[in-house]
């Protein structure tokens, strides 16, 4: 890839193995909107960006190096070389069938905090409705930001609320999860910095200290928002994947990138196989 500055535009061209669409549609992220055919806006990081794709030419449109660099390069997780992570996997013929129907598909790198809250959220949900709440929750409590939308509320401000004042975002019963997640990381009981290098089982351990999240839930901060790639969250349409297309459990060759094999199958089996993305496809 080649990256240049265009202006007020960060472009980068001869991308390969990037789909913006399936990487921002496929419900690993929940702050992102489609203003029009392959251009979203969004919020992450504290940051506002618009962002289009072309052919193999991804533009972050209104935003600067230093912004790219120190955040967005890694978000959308520029670096890894997934041409050799899709030579692995297409080792075993049921992979390779899942990547040749989403090639383009990453895993994203978002902030820890906003990883937790979203797939707290997303339990027995629909991808359209924790967009709602996700969206309610920034609006409300966030900050406004100078790009425009709002920013995802720091566990320090949402760790001094109550349910009662959670009442605007119709979260329901995940209302109490948010707030307990936020008491336990603001006061540092749960030290999210630590999930980028803690042993994997303790690092779950860790996350579900907090009240309603389980393995899966854990499994999904730790693959979407500290980049885990051991990380396989299994929820409704994963283990049904599981069950009818790898009843033996993952392939050897994949082990190593579970978390990014996740992402293909979890794509395959709910928007190719079962021809089912429509809105209200369970999230994770």
């Amino acid at each position: 890839m080649e990256i240049q500055v265009s202006g007020k535009d960060i472009v980068i061209t001869h991308l390969q193995d990037f789909c913006l669409r399936d990487i921002l549609c496929c419900g690993q992220c929940f702050v992102f909107r489609e203003l029009a055919p392959d251009t979203f806006f969004g919020t992450a990081g504290g940051r506002a960006l618009t962002v289009s794709q072309s052919g193999d030419t991804l533009t972050l449109h209104n935003t600067t190096p230093t912004d790219f660099e120190g955040f967005w390069r890694g978000y959308f997780d520029l670096d890894r070389d997934y041409a050799a992570v899709k030579r692995a996997l297409c080792c075993d013929e049921t992979l390779r069938l899942a990547v040749a129907y989403a090639p383009g598909m990453r895993v994203l790198r978002q902030p820890p905090w906003e990883a937790l809250c979203s797939f707290i959220l997303s339990q027995n949900n629909n991808i359209k409705r924790i967009q709602g709440i996700v969206e309610r929750l920034c609006e409300t409590f966030g900050e406004a930001l100078p790009g425009g939308g709002y920013g995802f509320p720091t566990p320090q401000t949402l760790a001094s609320l109550t349910v009662e004042d959670l009442a605007p975002l119709r979260a329901g019963f995940r209302a109490k999860y948010i707030l307990d997640a936020a008491q336990k990381v603001a006061s540092g009981e749960v030290n999210l910095n630590e999930l980028y290098t803690l042993d994997i089982d303790d690092a779950r351990r860790s996350l579900m200290r907090i009240k309603g999240v389980g393995i899966k839930v854990a499994d999904c901060a730790l693959l979407y928002g500290a980049s885990r790639v051991e990380a396989f969250p299994l929820d409704v349409w994963m283990k049904r994947a599981m069950a009818s297309l790898f009843p033996k459990g993952l392939p050897d060759c994949a082990v190593p990138y579970a978390g990014l094999a996740q992402q293909y199958i979890f794509h395959y089996i709910r928007c190719g196989v079962k021809g089912a993305c429509e809105v209200g496809a369970e999230g994770k």
